[in-house]
């Protein structure tokens, strides 16, 4: 068999069906496998604890499908303009539209299909960004692009602002070479470290998700500690500042058209976030990456990023879910956001002062004594 005509036409197969980039790796342990595993036993993937749960197959994919023989690596573009709720909230770019996971899952379930019985394809296996891979590293070594500061994947066209997709492939007698290393550099550039509000870019490549603002806005089970939550400003969902920042990705082709505009966030606003149930939360984000965190972890998000951003009608939100709200988490998150936004208001003193004599829960009430103390 012919290694280089056979990457040639994995490659051309995946750009055919409209992925921006391609490229192959070989099914192996990965550069960043053992950096990975330290990574973990630092403690800084936080309540991600798949992760170690995955480890051994995430740090060698020869686990995930021992039949194969190399991984086709493929990424699609999604850069746009950001993305502001009607109140000032901010949302991710990447969570504006349709869920990558379903658009690029799409395409690679095509591409496998496609794949299946020619050029000798046997098993495959489709992952998108939850699966066990160490997609970054895998794509380094496939030539898509090159490890940034952010711990990103940056390619000189299309900066960060691209999504990865893999395809574990069983092709008999095909044993890839890694690909020519992708051409730039962060050289000496820290803008994404400078940049980053809560300091998780901890060095070069290496980000603590105990810090991180998408971390506590998407993955995260708990409210964010408290000298996180002015640095987290008005995020509510997800965090670009380092893409933002960084030189790679101000020319970055319009991924828009791609991914759409999903209408969950047309109009939408900070405070009806507080009010939607779990239900109305997935009816609202059908089909949107905002599910992720379910109806508490939205109102969490939305109550921290309107103590950041205080109004009137935000209050009286805040008010609503520091009375009723079914979740202790979001309850917390109301009270720190009106002693932080609105310390100074008497109303808000005595809402604070009702729901500390409610509260049953040590914790709650030390946090609550804590927000009184700060609204003083």
């Amino acid at each position: 068999m012919n290694n280089d005509r056979t990457t040639q036409a994995l490659v051309e197969a995946a750009l055919e069906l409209g992925f921006d980039l391609a490229g192959v790796a070989p099914l192996a342990p990965p550069p960043d496998a053992q950096r990975f595993r330290d990574w973990l036993a630092a403690g800084n993937h936080g309540h991600m604890d798949w992760l170690e749960r995955q480890a051994d197959r995430i740090a060698d994919p020869r686990r995930v499908l021992p039949e194969g023989t190399a991984i086709l690596v493929v990424g699609l573009g999604h850069a746009r303009a950001p993305g502001t709720l009607a109140d000032g909230g901010r949302v991710a770019r990447y969570a504006l539209g349709r869920d990558y996971h379903n658009v690029v899952g799409k395409k690679l379930r095509r591409l496998a299909r496609r794949l299946r019985g020619s050029l000798g394809v046997g098993r495959v296996r489709s992952i998108v960004d939850a699966g066990p891979v160490l997609e970054r590293s895998h794509g380094a070594v496939a030539g898509l692009g090159f490890p940034s500061k952010a711990a990103n994947l940056l390619h000189r066209r299309f900066g960060p602002w691209f999504f990865l997709g893999e395809l574990l492939v069983e092709i008999e007698g095909y044993e890839p070479e890694p690909a020519a290393p992708a051409l730039g550099s962060c050289g000496t550039c820290t803008a994404c470290i400078d940049a980053c509000p809560t300091a998780a870019i901890t060095a070069p490549g290496q980000v603590d998700a105990r810090r991180c603002i998408s971390y506590h806005t998407i993955e995260s089970p708990e409210l964010a500690p408290r000298d996180l939550r002015v640095d987290m400003g008005r995020w509510a969902f997800g965090c670009d500042v380092c893409s933002e920042v960084c030189p790679f990705g101000h020319r970055a082709p319009d991924g828009a058209a791609t991914f759409g505009e999903h209408p969950g966030l047309a109009g939408a606003r900070l405070a009806d976030w507080l009010e939607l149930d779990e239900e109305q939360a997935r009816a609202q984000f059908e089909g949107s990456p905002l599910r992720r965190p379910g109806a508490a972890g939205l109102a969490r998000n939305a109550a921290i990023a309107l103590g950041n951003g205080p109004d009137e009608a935000g209050r009286e939100a805040l008010l609503r879910a520091l009375e009723r709200h079914p979740a202790p988490m979001v309850r917390e998150a109301a009270a720190w956001a009106l002693a932080h936004g609105h310390g100074a208001d008497h109303g808000v003193r005595a809402a604070l002062e009702r729901a500390l004599a409610r509260e049953s829960d040590p914790a709650q009430r030390a946090g609550l004594e804590a927000d009184l103390d700060g609204a003083d």
